[in-house]
C-alpha cells in the first residue's frame, strides 16, 4: 500500500535520496518499485557510461540484487562499462547506439537478451533524443520509466528537440508528460533532470491525487526567465546563463529596442510616435 503521508502531496519527492545517483533517483526509484505488486528484479540503463558515474540502476545491482542491461556506445567508456559488468556479473553490457528507427530503437537493441518484456526499470539519459527513444520503443513495456528531460525549460513549456541523432536539445518535462499518457503512462516524481514514470495500471498504489507537472516538479533553479517592462525593456531573471556552456545572459545584449525609444508607448511624444512605428516596420521585415 501506498504511504498518503509522504507520497500524495509531490509524488515520491519526499523519498529522494542518492546513494549513487545525481538528484536523489536512488530513493525515489527504490520506492516506486516497491510499490509494484510484482518484481522481476531486472533494470536497463542507457547511456550507461562505467556503471556507476550518477547511475539509476547502481544501487539497485549492488544492495537490491537487481540484474541489469547496461548500454554504453562510447568506446572509451564501455572499456570501463566491462569491467565494472565483470565485478558484477549480474550486469550484462551491451555497446550499443540506441536510436528510433526500425534498426537500432530500443526493442531491436533488446532483442538478444534475456530480458522480459515488462521489465521493473528503464533509464534513460542520452542527452537529447530521449523522448523519441522512448516513444520508438513499443515491445519492451517496462514498469517504471526513468527519463531525463531538459530542466532549463519552463515547466509550462511543450518542447521536443528535432527528431535527429545530430542533434542534442532535450525536451521539456510537459511533453514528456504527454508521451507518457500516450503510451500509457502516469508521472510520480521529478528530480532536477529526470521524471519517472509507472505504468497506468500500477499508478493507483502510489496514491497521487494530483500528478500533474506543474505539482510534481519542485525544482526550477535551471530555469531563466525572459520578460519586459511595459516601456519595452528586457528583463532576465532566474538562473540567467546556459546551462551546459556556462555563457551569461546579457541583459544589455537581449534588448530589442533603442535606449531613446524604451518608454511606455502612450507617453510617446508626438515625433516618436511616427518614429516608433517606422523602427517596429523594420524589426518586423528584418532591416535592423
Amino acid at each position: 500500500m501506498s504511504d498518503p503521508t509522504r507520497s500524495s502531496v509531490a509524488g515520491l519527492n519526499a523519498f529522494a535520496r542518492n546513494v549513487h545517483s545525481q538528484s536523489g533517483e536512488d530513493g525515489i526509484l527504490e520506492r516506486a518499485l516497491e510499490l509494484l505488486p510484482t518484481r522481476d528484479q531486472w533494470a536497463v540503463e542507457f547511456g550507461a557510461w562505467d556503471g556507476k558515474y550518477f547511475s539509476n540502476t547502481f544501487h539497485l545491482v549492488k544492495s537490491r540484487d537487481y540484474q541489469a542491461v547496461l548500454i554504453e556506445c562510447d568506446a572509451r567508456r564501455f572499456k570501463a562499462l566491462e569491467a565494472h559488468c565483470r565485478e558484477y556479473p549480474r550486469c550484462l553490457p551491451l555497446r550499443a547506439l540506441v536510436g528510433f528507427g526500425a534498426e537500432d530503437n530500443l526493442d531491436v537493441v533488446l532483442g538478444g537478451t534475456p530480458l522480459p518484456n515488462d521489465f521493473d526499470l528503464l533509464s534513460i539519459d542520452i542527452d537529447g533524443n530521449d523522448y523519441h527513444v522512448w516513444e520508438a520503443c513499443r515491445a519492451h513495456r517496462p514498469k517504471v520509466v526513468i527519463i531525463e528531460y531538459n530542466p532549463t525549460i519552463p515547466t509550462a513549456v511543450d518542447f521536443v528537440q528535432p527528431r535527429d541523432p545530430a542533434v542534442n536539445q532535450g525536451t521539456s518535462l510537459r511533453a514528456l508528460a504527454r508521451l507518457g499518457k500516450s503510451k500509457g503512462y502516469e508521472l510520480i516524481a521529478t528530480t532536477r533532470l529526470n521524471a519517472v514514470f509507472v505504468d497506468q495500471r500500477y499508478f493507483p498504489a502510489y496514491g497521487i491525487a494530483d500528478n500533474s507537472p506543474e505539482a510534481l516538479r519542485a525544482d526550477e533553479s535551471a530555469v531563466t526567465y525572459l520578460f519586459n517592462g511595459y516601456d519595452g525593456t528586457v528583463f532576465v531573471r532566474g538562473y540567467g546563463k546556459m546551462g551546459w556552456h556556462g555563457l551569461p545572459y546579457h541583459e544589455s545584449r537581449l534588448q530589442q529596442l533603442p535606449r531613446w525609444l524604451r518608454q511606455y508607448p502612450k507617453h510617446y511624444s508626438r515625433w516618436k510616435r511616427p518614429l516608433a512605428k517606422l523602427y517596429r516596420s523594420l524589426r518586423k521585415r528584418r532591416l535592423l
